[in-house]
């Protein structure tokens, strides 16, 4: 789907691009969906619903094959459930691929898609994505270095796959308002309300808190399945926590302006889903509001910890009402967070800067050769 929402990041790497020029490729429009003013869109001819049966099947698709051939010197493919479902076509037109593994698509217990959770068209999804691992023409990239580790524990070889972190926008994100130091003891959290993102014990977390900060509060950016649970939750715990619905760019940037602190204390769910590295954790930083996390990926490479932010091991209620508390009550720090944050995410992780690392692998691809895993990521 071109481009849904949550996908902003593969929005803004594409804009980023320079050496290269893009062109999104998607069986439909998403709605609603992210404007994609200034780059170039394709949707392949023919029937969207007998594509994506011939998909599951693994089998190619003239349409597709035909975009990708017109558009396209090399295909790169976020999620390796998309990539499972392109390769055929994309082998048809006789192009490489690069595969970007996110979180879910790689972490997700092999026994969980077997077993048809996923739904019947991807029983097949561990066994397909064995065999790619072995296809010479495709190249992997993790988001984090957790997530090249899961990905080798999958069976996918070492040298094949490097770590490219995407970075965000760091015009787009920058301190406003007064000084988090300055502001309300306002707890941030943006993301999915799915089991992942470990909402519940931000919640339970917050009754501790204010055992010590009595006027903290709570602002819960995103939709999902678990919000009526959840509110019901904080209602039960008296905590004073706004339930905000999914929002934009400028709706989140907004919401940044006024959080003292940002929370992201994502979990393993029980069928093995995680969080590959958490893109709010940057934006948050590059914000200048401290972060408090146990993102997978995220808490060890997007965070430096009593620096930009605190980190926590998952699912420690304890640790992480401890670590909100200090920032909630320790002016000073939030201040001297404040200002590093920005300057750690301009130097590490803005996206024009990583850009041309990720461009290099199209290169390889195109010239037959694998990116060398000690390049720098």
């Amino acid at each position: 789907m071109l481009l849904p929402p949550s996908e902003t990041f593969i929005r803004d790497q594409a804009r980023a691009l320079r050496a290269w020029v893009p062109t999104l490729v998607g069986t439909a429009r998403a709605e609603p969906g992210l404007d994609l003013a200034g780059l170039r869109a394709a949707l392949p001819a023919g029937n969207p619903a007998m594509r994506r049966w011939r998909q599951r099947f693994g089998l190619a698709d003239a349409g597709l094959s035909d975009t990708f051939r017109a558009h396209a010197d090399v295909v790169h493919v976020h999620f390796a459930l998309d990539a499972v479902d392109a390769w055929p076509s994309v082998q048809r037109a006789g192009l490489p691929m690069v595969v970007t593994l996110h979180g879910y698509d790689i972490t997700t217990h092999a026994s969980w898609w077997r077993r048809g959770h996923g739904g019947w068209g991807r029983i097949t999804y561990p066994g397909r994505l064995v065999r790619l691992f072995r296809e010479p023409r495709v190249s992997f990239i993790a988001v984090s270095e957790a997530i090249r580790e899961d990905a080798i524990r999958a069976g996918l070889s070492p040298d094949r796959i490097v770590v490219r972190h995407i970075g965000i926008d760091v015009e787009k994100f920058r301190p406003a308002g007064v000084a988090a130091g300055e502001r309300e003891p306002r707890v941030l959290f943006v993301g999915r309300l799915v089991e992942k993102k470990g909402v519940r014990y931000l919640i339970e977390a917050m009754a501790k808190v204010r055992a010590h900060v009595p006027d903290a509060t709570l602002a819960i950016v995103g939709d999902g399945p678990l919000r009526a649970s959840l509110a019901a939750l904080a209602a039960d715990l008296r905590i004073p926590a706004e339930f905000l619905g999914a929002l934009d760019d400028a709706g989140i940037r907004s919401e940044l302006a006024r959080a003292r602190t940002l929370c992201l204390p994502s979990v393993v769910a029980a069928n093995g889903d995680a969080e590959g590295f958490g893109m709010v954790l940057l934006e948050a930083q590059a914000s200048g509001v401290p972060v408090v996390t146990s993102a997978k990926g995220g808490a060890t490479e997007g965070v430096l910890e009593g620096a930009t932010g605190l980190t926590f091991p998952e699912r420690d209620v304890d640790a992480m009402a401890r670590a909100l508390t200090r920032l909630l009550t320790d002016n000073a720090l939030c201040d001297a967070m404040s200002r590093e944050g920005p300057a750690f995410v301009r130097r590490t992780f803005d996206i024009r800067q990583l850009t041309p690392a990720l461009e290099a692998i199209y290169d390889h691809a195109c010239a037959g050769m694998r990116p060398i895993p000690g390049e720098p990521r």
